[in-house]
């Protein structure tokens, strides 16, 4: 029982840490602005974290590595404070105020999967964490798709990090327009998921969510999605919606 309350418990706060890195905070939140609600059946994990809540339970240090690229590193960031990793942190302190939790950022813009375990013994297992959080897919289908060796490389990522005793939640693509443009997008978001059944471990569906907010709660058109959402400025989405601004670019 213990298990499934652990990963009830880091699935919802992945979710409302992703959340609160792209909304705005409550004193610039206004009656306009559109909702930002998380599904359960968007954030639920389907498998029992068994490591972390063995640790939890036995009020042990817990340690989580996110890995990833851009949106892991926090493109576009105001601040350290204010990427996904840093707000999980926070979110998870909030909920388990004595318990020891510590979040690694190891997100590097613009890699991809083969790049993120050519570092994966100093930047992931050197750490001994108990769970690993890996942000993937979404540089393969802007570079150079091929359905094999992405299969391969994401079989092998989670072999790696079993090896190494940690649990596991793969983090799907993001939906945004350059990667919703892609064809070879549908055909990622099914590998990651079909990998993750094979290997028993668990998917946060984070290109549902996303595509949840925008078809749902009405946040803005395509074009302006970007912006919204991955622009992870600590002032939140209130000024990126009243106005569009510079369209930077970065490579997720």
């Amino acid at each position: 029982m213990r298990q499934w309350i652990g990963s009830g418990l880091f699935a919802g706060a992945l979710a409302l840490g992703s959340l609160l890195a792209v909304v705005p905070t409550p004193a610039a939140t206004d009656a306009s602005a559109p909702r930002c609600d998380a599904p359960a059946d968007l954030t639920r994990l389907d498998l029992p974290l068994r490591r972390t809540a063995r640790r939890l339970a036995a009020q042990r240090f817990v340690v989580i590595v996110a890995l990833g690229s851009s949106s892991t590193a926090g493109a576009g960031a105001s601040s350290a404070e204010a990427t996904y990793p840093s707000r999980l942190m926070a979110e998870l302190a909030r909920r388990l105020p004595t318990q020891s939790i510590i979040v690694l950022n190891r997100g590097i813009g613009g890699e991809r999967a083969v790049d993120m375990l050519a570092r994966f013994d100093d930047s992931v297992a050197a750490e001994r964490p108990d769970l690993v959080l890996w942000q993937l897919g979404t540089n393969a289908v802007l570079r150079g798709y091929e359905h094999s060796k992405s299969d391969a490389l994401i079989h092998e990522g989670i072999e790696r990090i079993k090896a190494i005793g940690s649990d596991v939640v793969l983090i799907d693509p993001q939906f945004a327009p350059k990667v919703i443009a892609q064809p070879e997008i549908a055909d990622m978001i099914e590998l990651i998921s079909s990998a993750a059944k094979q290997e028993n471990v668990d998917v946060f569906h984070r290109f549902a969510l996303m595509r949840h907010w925008h078809d749902v709660d009405g946040w803005p058109a395509y074009e302006r999605l970007e912006l919204q959402l991955f622009r992870q400025s600590a002032g939140g989405c209130d000024r990126r919606c009243g106005n569009p601004g510079s369209r930077e670019r970065h490579t997720w």
